[in-house]
């Protein structure tokens, strides 16, 4: 080299041993993926630890979880063997159709219409977007989030303070929460809203739920007692049971139409009190990757924005 410099090269084998078994979550795993011995693996992700001067991983119980440094490495790694693998694309005439790759953790209580809402605007911004979505339970995905295998998670309350997750809560936006029902229900109902829903036959969030907790609060509040027929933890299936006519049941303001369009269902009206709010939560103080930057902007112009479904709604059809 020129002047006698020197340069440290990285082992780009023993880099992509790490990446898999950070991504795959754990030795075994990725010794079957990569058909090499695990006492093998382990030398290897060794070796790169001394090269880089650092540990990748800590053991937590019997697992292995990156440490703040893997974290980093990690991130890095991913787009080394991403931008890779368009290389080989690109060489061999095939280039990959998307330019840019959104990992999205979803909690499997948010509302699926919702989430598609929040979403679209992500793959309509301009670049070709990859969607890859998780669902699963938070803790679970805020797990993934500080591993850096996502690059958001979506949820209706923010991240709590006390949290064993370094991340920060974006509020995407809020809206009133209406009741729904089938035409008969909503003709039965809808008279006298919301006192008629006093021993009205209700299907609600189960208890764990965010929504189901600020429902509860105002029940207590206004002294209004419904007949909770049924509880669900999917979203989807307690409005499949509403569309079935085995009770009124709550959706959020925001996706009214849908709601109606989709299940077949008339709005009785709208708990203007009882409000639900959305979070993109990240382990960015401020979002940088520009398909979420565009979630978030779509979300407070047009979704929870003026005319996005306040939910100031009346008894009968939308």
């Amino acid at each position: 080299m020129p002047g006698g410099a020197r340069v440290d090269w990285l082992n780009y084998h023993h880099l992509l041993y790490f990446w898999m078994v950070a991504r795959e979550g754990g030795i075994t795993r990725a010794a079957e993926q990569l058909h090499l011995a695990q006492p093998t693996l382990s030398s290897q992700i060794r070796k790169l630890e001394k090269a880089l001067g650092t540990e990748l991983f800590e053991r937590a119980g019997r697992s292995l979880v990156l440490t703040e440094t893997g974290q980093l490495v990690y991130r890095y790694a991913d787009e080394i063997f991403t931008l890779g693998r368009e290389l080989k694309d690109a060489v061999q005439g095939q280039p990959s159709p998307w330019t840019l790759r959104l990992t999205v953790g979803v909690p499997d209580v948010l509302p699926k219409l919702v989430v598609y809402r929040l979403l679209k605007p992500a793959l309509e911004f301009g670049e070709r977007v990859q969607l890859v979505s998780y669902e699963g339970k938070l803790d679970q995905l805020l797990s993934e989030l500080a591993q850096h295998r996502l690059d958001v998670v979506l949820a209706d309350a923010p991240l709590a303070a006390v949290s064993h997750v370094r991340a920060f809560n974006h509020l995407l936006g809020e809206c009133s929460i209406c009741v729904f029902g089938t035409p008969e229900l909503a003709a039965r109902y809808g008279p006298g809203f919301p006192g008629s829903l006093q021993a009205a036959p209700l299907l609600l969030p189960t208890q764990n739920t965010t929504l189901r907790r600020t429902l509860e609060q105002w029940f207590d509040e206004t002294g209004i007692r419904p007949q909770v027929v049924h509880e669900f933890e999917d979203s989807a299936l307690l409005k499949v049971f509403g569309q079935a006519g085995q009770g009124l049941f709550v959706a959020p303001a925001a996706i009214t139409g849908e709601v109606c369009r989709q299940y077949g269902v008339q709005l009785v009206g709208s708990l203007d009190q009882v409000k639900e709010r959305f979070y993109a939560i990240s382990v960015e103080r401020r979002l940088k990757h520009p398909a979420v930057v565009a979630i978030r902007r779509a979300a407070r112009d047009d979704l929870f924005g003026v005319g996005g479904g306040t939910g100031k709604g009346r008894a009968g059809k939308p």
